[in-house]
């Protein structure tokens, strides 16, 4: 596959971006995924590289998560075995797909994560409590590792948003303790859907390992204001980049309509 300039110039300040976003509250993949797509790069290869680059991203601010001790290791260890069987059968599943399919599963996917990212108690901290472990917790943790975790290995935006959301309203958690343990999981996911599209020849890995850099430098800086009012620059950003997504695949349709395509 031809990657160009442009191709870089595009994606990798998209994906900066994106790593910012997503160690303040997740839905960092609604920049990153698209921001592929709009640099040109097929709906698998997108996806696959995606991954590549939000993987290392996530591993930045997880290990700040760490140091900081904002991560339940007792809670997190079995959420990610959980989290690895989901993801591997959302990546399985992902691969028996057409591109086509892909490509237009984007357009319904991504408004409703969008909607869901955008809502405003999302991003509200919320009071900070002492996190108590029960088994009620760890069923509910483990649940939403698996359901969400294939969704990630299928796809992927939103996955830590989600994973916060089931978190704080089923889990009680604070949302501080939520993101820490949502980006472990989503560490998780990352790695082991990517293990899959590695084996698939799905990842573009100079442009992955380009914008890997990117979003971790983003990550990094992101994590460290997470609980302050950076996530005013969520909504704003996410909804520039898929306005922006949207218009190309208009254009290319109407393109492929002028061109007797479709």
């Amino acid at each position: 596959m031809d990657i160009t300039l442009e191709t870089y110039l595009i994606v990798c300040p998209l994906v900066f971006l994106a790593g910012l976003i997503d160690s303040i509250g997740g839905g960092g993949g609604l920049i990153s995924l698209p921001a592929y797509l709009l640099a040109g790069i097929p709906a698998h290869y997108a996806i696959a590289t995606n991954k590549l680059s939000s993987s290392c991203g996530t591993l930045i601010t997880t290990l700040r998560f760490i140091k900081n001790k904002m991560i339940h290791a007792k809670l997190a260890l079995p959420s990610i075995f959980a989290a690895i069987l989901g993801s591997y059968l959302g990546a399985k599943i992902s691969m028996l797909q057409s591109e086509k399919f892909m490509e237009y599963l984007l357009l319904l996917i991504l408004p409703v994560v969008a909607v869901v990212v955008f809502h405003k108690k999302n991003f509200e901290v919320g009071e900070e409590t002492e996190l108590k472990i029960t088994k009620k917790l760890y069923g509910i943790v483990m649940l939403s590792a698996f359901i969400i975790g294939m969704y990630d290995g299928f796809y992927g935006p939103g996955t830590g948003t989600f994973l916060i959301i089931a978190f704080t309203l089923f889990g009680k958690m604070s949302a501080a303790k939520a993101n820490g343990q949502a980006k472990i999981i989503n560490l998780t996911t990352n790695i082991t859907s990517l293990s899959v599209f590695i084996l698939h020849g799905q990842v573009l890995f100079l442009l992955g390992i380009s914008a890997a850099i990117a979003n971790m430098l983003g990550a990094y800086i992101g994590s460290g204001f997470v609980l302050t009012k950076g996530s005013k620059i969520v909504r704003p950003s996410i909804l520039l980049v898929l306005t922006l997504f949207f218009i190309r695949i208009i254009w290319n349709m109407i393109g492929g309509y002028t061109n007797g395509s479709l």
